[in-house]
Parts: structure tokens; C-alpha cells; sequence
């Protein structure tokens, strides 16, 4: 049997990344959530450097990704992540509060899954979280070999 991906919460907002996780945990999914506090954090993690050289393998199931944040933000994340052969399969949600339409453009052009603005009303925000993490964690149907880690045959 096949191991349950991570799902890989990028955010530098402290509530916003309790309340994501309540609510992933609230609907009940097995998957392991981890928790990164900005997009140089996301990139050591999928690459595998520095504190996380040792971390297990496999990609996410998805990365649940926030624009705005400080040392590397979103964008360029997603950049990143869309132009590596091999990471450019993992699905990226962005979920951010930025309604800006460039913001929105540039991600799509970047290659993102999906973008959604995080709604301000608590509960909007649970529901939003549950059905993301649910859809991408355990009905969307990876391609195969998705979870190997970088460099493995």
C-alpha cells in the first residue's frame, strides 16, 4: 500500500497556517501537514537542503502556497518549482488574500494549479481549506512515480 503524501502549507501568517491545519485535520484526512513559514524554507524542503537534507522522501501531494511573504515569495516558488522537470508535477494551490489580477495572471502563466483568495470570514476560510486539501490530497490522481524523490530511479 502506497504511503500518504504530505501536503506542503507554505504561509508566513501564523493564523492563517493554525486555521489551515484545524481544518485539514477537522475533515479528517490522514496526511501528514508541514508547515513552512516562507518560500526559502519551501525550497530547502523540496530540494532537500539544509535542515531538511535528511527529511523523508517523496514529493507532496500538493503545495499550498501564499504570495505574499518575506525572503522568497510565491512567485517565485512557483517559478521554481514549474521549472524543474522533476518538481514541476507536484500541484500548487495558491492560497493568498491578494485579489491583485496581476498577481493572478502571473500565476497562471507560472504554470499554478489553482488560485484562491483566501476568504476573511472564518468559517469561508475552514471550508475553502477542507475542500482544497481533500480534493488534491486524496482525489486528484497524481501521475505515476510523482512521489520519488529527486534523483531516484
Amino acid at each position: 500500500m502506497q504511503q500518504l503524501q504530505r501536503i506542503l502549507l507554505v504561509d508566513d501568517s501564523p493564523r492563517d497556517t493554525e486555521l489551515a491545519i484545524e481544518a485539514l485535520e477537522s475533515s479528517n484526512l490522514a496526511n501528514e501537514v508541514v508547515a513552512l513559514q516562507d518560500g526559502a524554507e519551501a525550497l530547502d524542503y523540496l530540494y532537500r537542503r539544509g535542515q531538511f537534507e535528511g527529511r523523508q522522501n517523496g514529493h507532496p501531494a500538493v503545495i499550498l502556497l501564499d504570495l505574499k511573504m518575506p525572503k522568497v515569495d510565491g512567485l517565485e516558488v512557483l517559478r521554481q518549482i514549474k521549472g524543474d522537470p522533476e518538481l514541476k508535477v507536484i500541484p500548487v494551490v495558491v492560497m493568498t488574500s491578494s485579489r491583485e489580477e496581476q498577481d493572478l495572471v502571473n500565476s497562471y502563466q507560472l504554470g499554478v494549479n489553482a488560485y484562491v483568495v483566501k476568504p476573511v470570514q472564518f468559517h469561508e476560510f475552514v471550508d475553502a481549506v477542507k475542500l482544497v486539501g481533500g480534493f488534491w490530497a486524496v482525489l486528484n490522481e497524481p501521475p505515476p512515480n510523482s512521489t520519488r524523490r529527486l534523483g531516484e530511479a
